[in-house]
């Protein structure tokens, strides 16, 4: 479908996420995916975005700063998530013929009044000629594919950088949701603290997310092994960083089964917040999640073991969907390129919040 240029003006979606933000533009797919960092100098002026400010994360000299404008899922720093915006909406119109948009952005569904107007101004200080929004959930429900229009109960597990979404839809709503604050971020700090605390070694957020992808798991399952016995996954990880007490550059080598306890609690917060989902939600629905399961989506999905945790702990069936990391851009898309078929899915940026989603 090309894009309708009749009122010189194109649709795009924002999957404004703490650790990445995707871009799609109607007509033409997933345009950007930069890292949500923004590095600034002393006066406050943005001199990078993205890929670009995130290589300069821990290597800033003095005066020059790099941030997240957001944090656990809700914007931090006004000022510079409006300038990141307006930096990766320029990137991905570069023509000035496209220069006011018609925007849909996913945020969390736990997200407060106050927390929606700061997207909502963000994105039209950044050249926003109209402003929708989609909840979390139900975007990456509608790019997992499941049925949410339907009158049959779907349960989707989004983990994203900075919240959880854990909701159960049915008819375009969300009949029960939790949204906890405990994501990729948060096993990421688990792991800072745990390094630090077990092996007195400074690590950073890179580092970690480093061995979180690579050694991460939330349960334990077999390695297997190749003919000549060699492992086909990676059990221990070779972390450089700063000894704590001596101050001076160290290499330590940490297991999988380490990195396994350090994950342990924030893991368990993800399952409690399932749980808790489940708890509320009504007997008839609860029958439609028995039979066709939970799927997760976002990054956080891709830890391994999870989805076996999850189906030990609940007694549910838990797949991770295709393509977890784009669920919830691919979501925002279709309402994009289908806005008058799902505009009812969106919420009006003139319009409170259209219910109370539990918090944690």
């Amino acid at each position: 479908m090309a894009p309708s240029t009749s009122s010189g003006t194109y649709d795009i979606g924002i999957d404004l996420g703490t650790a990445n933000t995707l871009v799609h533009a109607r007509g033409k797919g997933v345009v950007l995916n930069e890292p949500s960092v923004v590095a600034v100098n002393a006066a406050g002026d943005v001199i990078a975005v993205g890929a670009e400010a995130k290589r300069t994360i821990g290597r800033t000299p003095s005066g020059i700063t790099a941030l997240r404008p957001l944090r656990e899922g809700v914007i931090a720093d006004f000022h510079a998530a409006e300038q990141m915006l307006r930096a990766l909406m320029k990137k991905a119109l570069p023509t000035r013929r496209f220069s006011k948009p018609r925007v849909v952005i996913c945020v969390p569904s736990g997200i407060t009044g106050v927390e929606r107007r700061a997207v909502i101004d963000s994105a039209r200080g950044a050249g926003a000629r109209e402003v929708h929004l989609i909840e979390e959930p139900m975007a990456a429900a509608i790019g997992a594919g499941l049925p949410v229009a339907e009158p049959v109960g779907c349960m989707v597990v989004d983990i994203g950088g900075g919240t959880t979404e854990v909701a159960v839809l049915s008819l375009g709503g969300l009949v029960a949701a939790q949204s906890v604050r405990v994501a990729g971020d948060a096993l990421d700090a688990a792991i800072i603290a745990y390094v630090k605390k077990k092996h007195a070694l400074a690590i950073g957020e890179r580092t970690a997310e480093d061995i979180k992808i690579a050694i991460g798991s939330a349960a334990w399952s077999p390695v297997a092994e190749d003919e000549d016995g060699t492992p086909e996954r990676p059990t221990t990880y070779t972390v450089r960083g700063r000894d704590h007490v001596g101050g001076l550059p160290r290499v330590q080598e940490v297991t999988e089964e380490e990195i396994r306890q350090a994950l342990a609690e924030p893991v368990d917060a993800i399952v409690r917040a399932v749980h808790r989902t489940l708890d509320e939600c009504p007997p008839e629905l609860s029958g439609d999640i028995v039979e066709r399961g939970i799927a997760l989506t976002g990054g956080g999905a891709l830890l391994r073991g999870l989805d076996q945790r999850l189906r030990q702990e609940l007694g549910v069936p838990v797949t991770v969907a295709d393509q977890p990391l784009d669920c919830v851009v691919n979501g925002t898309a279709k309402c994009v390129d289908e806005f008058a078929t799902l505009k009812g899915l969106l919420a009006d940026a003139k319009e409170p919040p259209r219910r109370a989603v539990r918090r944690l």
